[in-house]
C-alpha cells in the first residue's frame, strides 16, 4: 500500500451527439468498479466523467433543431445523468466543458502557452471531417476522391465520414518540439500506457514519422471557448476538451486542493481516442510544467454479433431495455466478464442469457441457496465455526487463498474478466466442496454435528468473501447475499478481508432465489429485439463507402426487384459503382456502391436483376451524386457477389 492512499480515476467526457449505448456505458461502468474497489481498499478516492459539449457539430445540429447550442445539450446532459443513475455509477462531479468555471481555465491556460511561444498564429489548410472533429491529412484518408484532371476533390476519412478542404487563420501548437521528450517519457514509464500493443502503435504509426503542429482554434464556427486576445477565434476541440480532467479537479482556479491532492491520476478511454490522451494530452502538460497522467488506458470495442456497433447493421445495444428486464446487476457483470480489458469484445444475446443462467444463477445463486437452506434445515439458521475439520478443507482453503490473490492482482491491472474469473473459481470450489463433504449424510448422525457445523461455516465464510470481492461489480447482489447469511452491513472491507470471522445472529429464515433461471429462447429473441435496423445484417454484407446509413426500422425496409440499366465506375473513387436501376416504382434510380474491386469488368452486371433496399432516405455522395437505396451482396472467402435473382421475376416485386 501507498502512504498517500488517494485514487483519481476519470472516463473520456462524451460527445452529446445521441444515445449512448453499450460501449460507453462499458467504460464507465468499468471506472464505477475500480472506483468502488479503491474504496473498498482504503483510498481516497474520486471519479469524474461528464460531457464535451463544444465543436461545429453541436453548433449544426442546434441550429438544424432550431435551437441554441445551450438548449441543445441541456436535456442531453440530462439523460445521460439518468443513464448513470441507472447504473448506479457512484461518480464525484460530472463536468461539461460549458461549465464557467472550465472555460475560464482554458481561457488562461490558452493565454499562457501562447506567451511561452509554444503557440503561434499561422495559417490551416487541410482535409477536416466535421463528425469527427478532426483534421487529416492525404496519407490518413481511408479513400481520396479525385477529378478528371487528378486532383483531390474530396475523401473519406478512417471513421467513414466524409472530409471537407479547410483554408482559414489558425493558432498552432509547437508538437514537434516535445516529441523526443515524450519517447523518453515512454521509455522512463513503461506503464504509462496500457495495454503494451497500444504503446507500440503510438510510437510506429504517429511519434516516429514526425509530429506536425497542432491546429488548436478555430474561426469558421462560433460554438466554443473564446481567446481572450483574439475573441475571433474559438479553441479547438482537444486543448480545450483535455483539461477538463485538471479543471475540474479546480486547477487555475482559487481553490485548487483537490488538483493537489488527486492529481495525477488514471484516464480511462477508448482506442480510437487515445492518440490524443497519449500524445497530446501529456505534450500540453509538460509545456505547462505538469505532471502527465499516471496511466493512460486504452480498452478495446465491445462488437455485436461479431461487428462495430452500428443502425446500419442491426446491432446496436442498449442498457435501459436489458437492466428493465433482467436487473442491473446482470447487466454489470456481463459486460466486464465477456470482454478482455483492452481487447475487443463480442455481445451477443445468446451469450448474454447463458451468462445470467450458468454463471449467475446455476452457480452463484444455486451455491447461496442450498447453503442457507442447509443451515436453516441443519442447524435452525445458526452459524458456529466448531473446528472440526475435513479432508477437504485444506485445498478448500489453498483455492481461496490463490482466488484472493488473483483478484487484487487483476483489479490492480483492470483486467476485470480475469477478476472475476478468479472469483467464479472460488464458487466453483465452493460448489464442489458441498458434494465432496455431503452435508446431507453428515446430518443424519449426531456423531458428525461438530462436522456438519463445520462444512456449513465453511460455506457461508465462502460466500461472505465472494459477496464482499463482487462488491465493487453487483452492490446489490453482495447485499442480499449478506442479508441472507444474517449480516446487518451492506458492505465490508477488501483490505483484511480473511476468513474466519463470527457470526452472531442466524441466516434469514427462507432466501430468495437472487437470480431465477431465464428461458432462453424467449429470451434470447427478446434481446434481438431490441437491436436496431437491419436484422438480416448478420446475413447480408452491407456495403456504401463504409458510410453509416439510415434504415427504417426492418419490419418497413422495403426489399424489390431491380434491374441493372447501366453500371459504370465513379470518376476519382477506386470504390463505387455508380448504377442505374428500375425497380418499377419511378423510373429510373441511381445507387452508388463500393463493389467495385469485386467486380472488375462492371458491365457484367447490366441486365440483372438484383435485390435492393428500396425505401432508404437518399444519401449525397462525393457532393455531386445521391444515392437512392443499396444493393444487397454477400461476403465470403474473401469475394463478394450481389444477390441476384430468377430473371423471370419481374422489376418491382417485393422480396419478403
Amino acid at each position: 500500500m501507498t502512504e498517500n492512499k488517494t485514487f483519481y480515476i476519470t472516463t473520456p467526457i462524451y460527445y452529446p451527439s445521441g444515445k449512448l449505448h453499450l460501449g460507453s456505458t462499458y467504460t464507465t461502468i468499468a471506472c464505477d468498479v475500480l472506483a468502488r474497489y479503491k474504496r473498498l481498499m482504503g483510498y481516497e478516492t474520486f471519479y469524474l466523467t461528464g460531457l464535451d459539449e463544444h465543436g461545429q457539430k453541436i453548433e449544426n445540429k442546434a441550429k438544424e433543431a432550431g435551437l441554441t447550442p445551450k438548449q441543445y445539450l441541456d436535456p442531453m446532459a440530462e439523460d445521460v445523468k439518468k443513464l448513470w443513475e441507472l447504473l448506479d455509477i457512484k461518480y464525484d462531479k460530472f463536468i461539461r466543458t460549458t461549465d464557467g468555471y472550465h472555460e475560464e481555465a482554458v481561457q488562461k491556460i490558452f493565454e499562457k502557452l501562447l506567451a511561452q511561444d509554444d503557440i503561434y498564429l499561422g495559417k490551416y489548410a487541410g482535409w477536416y471531417s466535421v463528425s469527427d472533429e478532426e483534421f487529416f491529412t492525404e496519407s490518413q484518408l481511408e479513400e481520396v476522391y479525385r477529378d478528371a484532371d487528378g486532383k483531390i476533390t474530396g475523401g473519406v476519412a478512417p471513421s467513414g465520414h466524409e472530409v471537407e478542404w479547410v483554408e482559414e487563420e489558425s493558432y498552432f501548437f509547437r508538437m514537434g518540439k516535445y516529441a523526443d521528450w515524450l519517447l523518453e517519457y515512454y521509455e522512463s514509464h513503461p506503464n504509462f500506457i496500457e495495454p503494451e500493443i497500444r504503446k507500440n502503435e503510438m510510437i510506429n504509426t504517429f511519434i516516429k514519422p514526425g509530429l506536425e503542429d497542432l491546429a488548436v482554434s478555430r474561426t469558421t464556427f462560433t460554438w466554443g471557448i473564446p481567446i481572450k486576445s483574439n475573441p475571433k477565434h474559438v479553441i479547438y476541440v482537444w486543448l480545450d476538451a483535455l483539461f477538463n480532467y485538471v479543471t475540474a479537479l479546480g486547477y487555475q482556479s482559487e481553490d485548487d486542493s483537490l488538483y493537489q491532492k488527486f492529481w495525477p491520476g488514471v484516464n480511462m478511454v477508448g482506442k480510437d481516442i487515445l492518440r490524443f490522451h497519449t500524445i497530446y494530452w501529456p505534450i500540453f502538460l509538460h509545456a505547462l510544467g505538469m505532471e502527465p497522467p499516471q496511466q493512460v488506458f486504452g480498452h478495446g470495442w465491445y462488437q455485436v454479433n461479431g461487428r462495430k456497433m452500428s443502425k446500419s447493421f442491426g446491432n446496436v445495444i442498449y442498457a435501459e431495455p436489458l437492466v428493465e428486464r433482467y436487473g442491473l446487476d446482470p447487466y454489470r457483470y456481463y459486460i466486464l466478464r465477456a470482454m478482455p480489458f483492452g481487447n475487443d469484445g463480442n455481445f451477443t444475446a445468446d451469450s448474454y442469457i447463458d451468462r445470467i443462467n450458468f454463471d449467475l444463477a446455476n452457480d452463484l445463486g444455486n451455491l447461496l441457496n442450498r447453503t442457507v437452506a442447509m443451515i436453516n434445515k441443519y442447524n435452525a439458521g445458526v452459524i458456529e465455526n466448531t473446528g472440526v475439520a475435513t479432508e477437504f478443507d485444506a485445498d478448500l482453503a489453498t483455492v481461496r487463498e490463490k482466488a484472493l490473490a488473483g483478484y487484487h492482482a487483476a483489479m490492480d491491472k483492470f483486467e476485470f474478466s480475469v477478476a472475476l474469473s478468479d472469483i467464479w473459481s472460488l464458487i466453483s470450489r465452493t460448489n464442489k466442496y458441498i458434494d465432496e463433504t455431503a452435508p446431507w449424510l453428515l446430518a443424519k448422525s449426531d456423531e458428525d454435528k461438530a462436522k456438519l457445523n463445520n462444512v456449513l461455516y465453511h460455506l457461508a465464510e465462502n460466500l461472505r468473501i465472494i459477496a464482499a470481492t463482487l462488491q465493487p461489480f453487483m452492490h446489490a447482489t453482495s447485499t442480499k447475499i449478506f442479508g441472507q447469511l444474517g449480516l446487518s452491513q451492506e458492505s465490508f472491507s477488501l483490505e483484511d478481508l480473511e476468513f474466519g470471522m463470527t457470526y452472531t445472529s442466524p441466516v434469514v429464515a427462507k432466501g430468495e432465489p437472487i437470480f431465477p433461471r431465464l428461458d432462453r429462447d424467449e429470451e434470447v429473441a427478446y434481446i434481438k429485439a431490441q437491436m436496431t435496423g437491419d436484422e438480416m445484417a448478420e446475413e447480408k454484407e452491407l456495403i456504401l463507402n463504409k458510410s453509416e446509413i439510415e434504415f427504417p426500422d426492418f419490419d418497413k425496409a422495403e426489399i424489390r426487384v431491380a434491374e441493372v440499366i447501366s453500371v459504370e465506375k465513379v470518376e476519382g473513387s477506386d470504390k463505387l459503382l455508380k448504377f442505374e436501376l428500375n425497380a418499377g416504382d419511378k423510373g429510373t434510380r441511381t445507387i452508388l456502391s463500393g463493389i467495385a474491386k469485386f467486380y472488375p469488368n462492371e458491365q457484367e452486371l447490366v441486365g440483372k436483376k438484383l435485390q435492393i433496399v428500396a425505401n432508404l432516405k437518399p444519401r449525397k455522395m462525393m457532393k455531386k451524386y445521391v444515392s437512392e437505396g443499396m444493393i444487397l451482396s454477400a461476403e465470403f472467402d474473401g469475394k463478394l457477389k450481389v444477390l441476384t435473382v430468377d430473371p423471370e421475376i419481374p422489376v418491382g416485386a417485393d422480396i419478403g
